[in-house]
């Protein structure tokens, strides 16, 4: 199985629930830490309004502070064609359009029914296209909403092939609860796959019940190629009671073991998580970031300083 691309997505759905604004100035050396250890790809930010997510309110202003060449592996969130205008104005290239496969969802998170967001869909592919952008169709709740229960398949894969969500390179599927289990995220993966082989397939995974690494595992072995994980496994949706943390980027990475990632990036990515976490005052959940700091010596994995 080829390791997929990691996106980190620590300063976006990692800080949502925290309630703290990280400064700029913080968020710019968490992008180029990331960057310089090999992380592919990073989600940054969202054009959320600041104030229902506060955490996301000076996204524009870190976009402001990244290179063309920093931000060409960078994404932001999006919800409405308004929101690409504002960001590529800034100086993003890659933006995730993101709603809810769920209507109650939809609404409580963005504030329309589905059939609105995709409506408008057509008008963030023209935007994005005009600054030569790169844009995903993200789709929220894909297996099952906090309000309406189990998703139905078939509406994720209507939405898919949708002709009003044509030009968008990747999909992006979310367990945004951390409900699914692996035969559901493989069979949804394999369906979407089949229905829409021109696009990349990116899968979102919480670990709400302990299934983060192995749904990931599942995805990808179905043909994703692009997963998302945050930094000690933070994060969750304000707007999907009952949603906890990310799938931990470690976690994923001891898991998929890509050609970058050794002993010594795991090391320098604890390190960060550690100082994040303590800063936002979170709890760690990384189960590879526990191992690293045991007191198996002989485990080239383990970080040095817990050996002495």
């Amino acid at each position: 199985m080829t390791a997929p691309v990691l996106r980190d997505v620590t300063l976006r759905d990692g800080l949502q629930l925290t309630g703290k604004l990280l400064p700029v100035e913080r968020k710019v050396e968490v992008v180029r830490r990331l960057l310089a250890l090999g992380v592919p790809a990073l989600e940054i930010g969202s054009m959320a309004r600041p104030d229902l997510v506060a955490p996301m309110a000076n996204t524009m202003e870190l976009v402001a502070e990244l290179t063309p060449e920093e931000l060409q592996r960078c994404w932001v969130w999006v919800a409405t064609p308004r929101h690409v205008e504002k960001a590529a104005a800034a100086g993003m290239r890659n933006f995730q359009y993101c709603f809810s496969v769920s209507d109650a969802h939809n609404r409580a998170n963005i504030g329309r029914d589905t059939e609105d967001s995709v409506a408008v869909l057509p008008d963030a592919v023209r935007l994005a296209r005009a600054v030569d952008g790169s844009i995903q169709l993200c789709l929220a709740t894909a297996f099952t909403c906090p309000f309406d229960g189990p998703v139905d398949p078939e509406r994720v894969l209507a939405i898919a092939r949708d002709p009003r969500t044509e030009g968008t390179e990747d999909i992006v599927i979310a367990d945004t609860l951390g409900q699914a289990y692996p035969g559901q995220v493989a069979a949804l993966v394999t369906a979407v796959r089949e229905r829409t082989p021109q696009r990349r397939i990116v899968f979102h995974g919480h670990d709400t019940w302990g299934m983060g690494v192995a749904n990931t595992l599942a995805a990808v072995a179905a043909g994703a190629d692009m997963v998302d994980g945050a930094l000690g496994g933070l994060g969750g949706c304000p707007f999907a009671p009952g949603a906890s943390g990310n799938t931990s980027s470690e976690d994923i990475l001891f898991a998929t073991r890509p050609e970058w990632f050794d002993p010594a990036a795991l090391a320098a990515l604890v390190a960060l998580s550690e100082e994040l976490l303590v800063e936002l005052g979170e709890p760690n959940r990384s189960r590879a970031a526990e191992g690293a700091r045991s007191k198996a010596s002989a485990f080239e994995w383990v970080v040095e300083r817990a050996r002495t």
